[in-house]
């Protein structure tokens, strides 16, 4: 019998579409190393490289739940392709600018938000299609795998791009990018799916964002986890934004800052691996819910350790096991609101979680960041775990159902209240 955590690849459809994802993640994180070494090699300046890199990712907070409401009104597959395209065209418009030398700083923002944000309005769609990819025993394994996928690509990526630099050859780097995403729409083309139920009428974008936030606050468990993850993106989360900062920290024995940060992100991207491809097993034999409420636990139990590391190596090994009880709450969260959320509203639903995690982390790197400053990084995150580990724990004591709300109970359709009656077939 095959491992629970590689079942999903059995599924023909769900394996095309997580090999073409893997391939085109790989180029993405290419793209975001190169881009960011280019435009500090332009300007000489750290606030250009942050803002590039924040041009990549404002997006996903912004544009989610239009790309929600589009993946619940437009047939998910097709929309897909189409927003696939469009990457790979900025991708493509990148690759042109640095081959020849008209690769402005400015641009080169302009150009990563475009592309930012057609994979913000194109990934909801996504994430919506994965239950109809596995039968619904599997879904846990096909998310885990799908995070096991994107970090995959955060440890293989870079390290390409590394290569590819080696002779400065930005608009290389930026062309495989462009060709990456042709695997995403080929996969797209092959697979087979059912028919979409596209809704009827004629309702306004605003009207069907608003019945997407109403489905997901009137549902326990997609409210429970939309909730969760954003109590720790702020507490927990922007223990990733602080990495070179810890780093800055520790007893590291003349290693370099790069280096350094490298050494931690692959041990976070390998834990991560390890604990996604561990989650399905782990769910069959202990459940589900109580294997997310148990990573819930250790995950601020994991950040108080890595905080308190005194130099590099065991900081590395502690960074791997946060890396797994970090996975282990982002998947299994995610895996709630595919699970519960109303076919016919499960886009916006979803695209109200990314938003969650997309708008409320920033936040909280911002915030701690700037605690940082004057208390210590070690501190920070010290604290913040432990705001995180309290609140579970209040959780747990006053609020027990909202754990509860987080089993695996068929969803219910939303009905005329939730959905506006144009849009419902």
């Amino acid at each position: 019998m095959a491992l629970a955590s590689l079942r999903p690849l059995r599924s023909r459809n769900f394996a095309l579409i997580w090999s073409a994802a893997l391939v085109s993640n790989v180029g993405s994180w290419m793209q975001t190393v190169a881009l960011g070494i280019l435009v500090y090699a332009r300007t000489g300046q750290p606030a250009w490289t942050g803002l590039v890199a924040a041009a990549g990712f404002i997006p996903i907070g912004l544009l989610a739940p239009v790309g929600g409401a589009l993946a619940d009104r437009l047939d998910r597959r097709r929309w897909l392709i189409v927003t696939t395209v469009a990457e790979m065209g900025f991708a493509a418009l990148l690759a042109l600018l640095a081959a020849t030398g008209h690769d402005p700083p400015g641009a080169l923002v302009v150009l990563a938000f475009c592309g930012g944000a057609s994979g913000a309005v194109g990934f909801p769609a996504y994430q919506a299609m994965v239950p109809d990819l596995v039968p619904p025993e599997d879904l846990l394994g096909a998310v885990s795998l799908s995070s096991a996928q994107f970090n995959l690509g955060r440890v293989i990526g870079p390290a390409l791009a590394g290569l590819a630099l080696l002779t400065h050859d930005y608009g290389l780097v930026f062309g495989i990018n462009a060709a990456s995403f042709g695997a995403v729409v080929v996969a797209l083309a092959l697979v087979r799916l059912p028919r979409p139920d596209v809704p009827s009428g004629d309702v306004g974008m605003v009207a069907r964002i608003v019945a997407g936030a109403r489905a997901a606050r009137a549902e326990p468990g997609c409210r429970a986890a939309i909730g969760l993850i954003a109590f720790v993106a702020i507490s927990a989360s922007p223990f990733i934004a602080l990495v070179p900062a810890m780093f800055a920290s520790l007893h590291h024995g003349g290693v370099t800052l790069q280096v350094g940060t490298a050494i931690l992100v692959t041990a976070q991207g390998v834990g991560a691996v390890t604990g996604a491809l561990a989650l399905p097993s782990l769910a069959e034999r202990f459940g589900r819910r109580r294997m997310l409420e148990t990573a819930l636990f250790v995950l601020p139990v994991l950040l108080v350790v890595y905080g308190l590391a005194p130099n590099l190596w065991s900081s590395a090994l502690a960074f791997l096991a946060v890396g797994a009880g970090y996975i282990a709450v982002l998947a299994g969260l995610n895996t709630v609101v595919q699970l519960r959320a109303p076919a016919e509203v499960r886009g916006r639903i979803l695209s109200i979680y990314m938003m969650a995690l997309g708008i409320v982390y920033p936040i909280g790197a911002v915030l701690q960041g700037w605690v940082a400053n004057s208390t210590g990084v070690r501190s920070v995150t010290i604290a913040g775990a432990l705001v995180l580990l309290a609140g579970m724990a209040a959780l747990a004591a006053f609020r027990p159902a909202i754990f509860t709300a987080l089993d695996d109970l068929p969803p219910a359709r939303t009905g005329p209240v939730l959905v506006p009656t144009e849009e419902r077939p």
